[in-house]
């Protein structure tokens, strides 16, 4: 299993699907987060391997 963790809260999703599709089916939107594995920066069209851990940090914008 791949775990993508928000805040406190924690998702699971499978490998294979990429980053975007497992934002999409946790109802995550791509744009107000930024995605890190293993403290590097990765895209949305990364493919998630099992055993992943992906921290997704909340990115703040202003206007």
């Amino acid at each position: 299993m791949v775990k993508l963790i928000l805040r406190k809260q924690e998702y699971e999703v499978r490998p294979g699907m990429t980053l975007l599709d497992a934002l999409k089916k946790n109802n995550i939107l791509p744009e107000g987060v930024l995605c890190t594995r293993d403290g590097e920066l990765i895209t949305e069209d990364e493919i998630l391997k099992d055993g992943d851990v992906i921290k997704l940090i909340a990115a703040i914008s202003g206007g």
